[in-house]
């Protein structure tokens, strides 16, 4: 019998600076508070970019809109617990323009605030990332690198019911 095929679980996050600052969420995860760019799944039938607006809205009540791809990247998860599940992720990361802030919007479940943060306290907090990726994708924006909106292109039918 074949094992079934293996599949990455696509996210997409968002690196948001401003005044040398990052906007990053505290987030409640199986092993504890932890850090993280505004980030989350991609959902059936929206572009990379739909859903990172759509996820930094959830999590940080923020408007966002992405103006370009600084990379895409893969990690894999360790297991939180023996018997946890093993997944290897796909990110897009973009960069982009903070829009209207929500005031009173509820933010996603888990979520527990936001905050900004400077490049040496993000280096310094290592040990509470969510994801691996999250220094490496900070670190890439200030580098200056940045991709066109075109490189992702979605068919219409990603948009189409099946």
């Amino acid at each position: 019998m074949a094992s079934p095929r293996w599949k990455p679980n696509v996210t997409v996050a968002a690196v948001i600076e401003r005044d040398g600052r990052f906007l990053l969420v505290e987030e409640q995860a199986g092993d504890g508070l932890r850090l993280n760019t505004p980030a989350g799944h991609l959902d059936p039938g929206e572009s990379p970019a739909e859903g990172c607006a759509r996820e930094t809205l959830e999590e940080t009540a923020h408007h966002f809109t992405p103006t370009s791809l600084i990379g895409i990247y893969m990690a894999r998860a360790r297991p939180v617990a023996e018997g946890g599940e093993d997944i290897t992720y796909m990110r897009f990361a973009f960069a982009g323009t903070l829009g209207a802030f929500e005031e009173g919007r509820a933010l996603d479940d888990g979520i527990v605030r936001t905050v900004w943060m400077t490049l040496d306290e993000i280096r310094a907090s290592v040990a509470r990332h969510r994801s691996p990726l999250l220094l490496q994708c900070i670190e890439d924006h200030l580098a200056g690198k940045r991709y066109p909106m075109e490189i992702v292109q979605v068919d219409d039918s990603v948009r189409s019911a099946p």
